[in-house]
């Protein structure tokens, strides 16, 4: 069989070869992930994956369920359900004024740590001076001093400075236990952006402070996000500094009014207990569901090109 090429005119057309089909294996994302997977049965995949989803949500859902239905109960599903246990929680046991004094707390030590270790770890990345490594190493071993040592002499110094039962007590507590991981962490997102953006700027002629500000702060967003709400979700958290340092009821966060709320009679009421409970975790599921998104996003995305 013979090809013939076809002719306009007398001049004959060039040959054009047929277009080949690409390789259906291919070496793309898809195929990648074809050939993690390939190997094993998905059910070797979604069964762990269950599993752990069943361990981490069965509570949650069983707070739920005695929260949402009404006392005395067996359902397993809240319907009818009632905000009885919620009312209850919020107006008579004071859980208003302890969300109140929580989230006080809570935002006034994320602006503390965020804006101290702003500072802190700009210095640690940009600049050398004497004992760095020192200063460095006493900021890790710091992560091993647990919270309850500290106890006695902050409460002395807090006593001295008449901060007993102060929120401010919780705030500068919370503040400095959580700065050395803050800074540290900070410091190592400052250091992946590259000085030349602000040396950029300053030859334009904005000073370190503008620069800053203009160039590298933008950048830091994800991480200071995400340094931020790990403080706030861990003052939030946090039981033994609010029940050491404050001793008036008005003063009381969410934590300490739930333990009071356990021992507060003969028996326990589990409606009650978990709705208040549902209160204490539903910001902390938010700010996480929040957050993840930051974690994930590369901070300095489409800073250098070229």
């Amino acid at each position: 069989m013979t090809t013939t090429v076809p002719e306009t005119n007398g001049v004959p057309l060039p040959h054009v070869a047929p277009a080949t089909r690409p390789d259906r294996g291919g070496t793309g994302p898809r195929r990648g992930r074809r050939a993690l997977t390939a190997g094993a049965p998905r059910w070797q995949i979604y069964l762990p994956l269950g599993l752990y989803l069943l361990f981490t949500l069965v509570p949650f859902y069983w707070m739920l369920l005695f929260a949402l239905r009404p006392s005395g109960s067996t359902s397993l599903v809240p319907w009818p359900a009632t905000t009885a246990h919620f009312s209850k929680v919020w107006n008579d046991l004071g859980f208003a004024v302890f969300f109140k004094n929580s989230l006080l707390i809570g935002v006034a030590t994320l602006v503390m740590t965020t804006v101290v270790a702003l500072l802190g770890g700009y210095a640690l990345a940009r600049f050398d001076f004497r004992a760095k490594r020192a200063f460095l190493l006493a900021l890790l071993c710091s992560q091993f001093i647990p919270g309850a040592l500290m106890l006695v002499p902050l409460f002395q110094i807090f006593s001295e400075l008449r901060m007993i039962d102060s929120l401010w007590s919780v705030i500068v507590a919370e503040t400095v236990f959580q700065l050395p991981l803050s800074i540290i962490l900070i410091s190592g997102f400052i250091k992946n952006v590259p000085v030349s953006l602000e040396e950029a700027a300053w030859v334009d002629g904005c000073g370190r402070i503008r620069a800053f500000c203009a160039v590298v702060l933008p950048l830091l967003r994800p991480g200071l996000i995400a340094v931020g709400s790990f403080a706030f979700v861990h003052s939030w958290n946090h039981f033994l500094f609010s029940l050491m340092f404050l001793s008036t009821q008005e003063k009381y966060t969410i934590p300490v009014g739930l333990s009071y709320t356990i021992g507060s009679g003969e028996s326990v009421e589990l409606g009650t207990l978990a709705a208040g409970g549902v209160v204490a975790a539903v910001p902390v599921v938010i700010v996480f569901a929040f957050i993840q998104k930051w974690l994930v996003t590369g901070f300095s995305a489409g800073a250098v090109k070229g």
